[in-house]
């Protein structure tokens, strides 16, 4: 064990002083409560003592469903998403304005595709997403407001063919892929 030598403890007291004076502690003029610590600070005073700068906030406006759809289209062409359909529910119900469906190769082409769907909404300022499959992958339902995106293994989409229950007369729009 090291003994301290008599000039260390004239250091901390240097130090000490130092951080006081940069951190607007107090000066000579101040009232103290007659509780001031004697001796070297802890970290947890210096990292009191600094000046922080809080982080710049971030805009909390949600993108637009045009926007949205953009988004979770442009992720799901990166993923090499196959046979992607985007149906316009605007005028056909009050629970969004677009569907998303789409197909992934195997179970964990499906969840990678939704996780990376997820990460860039939640990039974009979406919080809250609601997601339904996600452990199984064989259908993952992500609900983003104004967008529903529907990713499934093909068994599963052609089982419950949602293109034809929506579309009602209308053609979806495949986008290419």
């Amino acid at each position: 064990m090291r003994r301290r030598a008599a000039g260390d403890h004239k250091a901390v007291e240097t130090v000490n002083q130092l951080l006081l004076s940069c951190s607007g502690g107090p000066g000579p003029d101040a009232r103290g409560s007659g509780t001031e610590r004697k001796g070297p600070l802890t970290t947890v005073a210096i990292a009191r003592g600094s000046n922080r700068r809080s982080p710049d906030l971030v805009s909390k406006v949600r993108p637009d469903a045009d926007e949205t759809l953009r988004i979770v289209l442009a992720r799901l062409d990166d993923m090499k998403a196959e046979d992607t359909t985007v149906i316009d529910l605007r005028t056909q119900s009050p629970i969004g304005d677009y569907m998303v469906v789409t197909s992934g190769r195997s179970n964990r082409h499906v969840g990678a595709m939704a996780d990376q769907v997820l990460e860039d909404l939640h990039g974009a300022g979406f919080n809250g997403l609601r997601v339904e499959g996600l452990p199984h992958c064989d259908w993952v339902l992500i609900d983003a407001g104004d967008v529903i995106v529907h990713v499934f293994r093909p068994e599963v989409r052609a089982f419950y063919n949602l293109e034809k229950m929506w579309s009602r007369g209308r053609a979806a729009t495949r986008q290419a892929s």
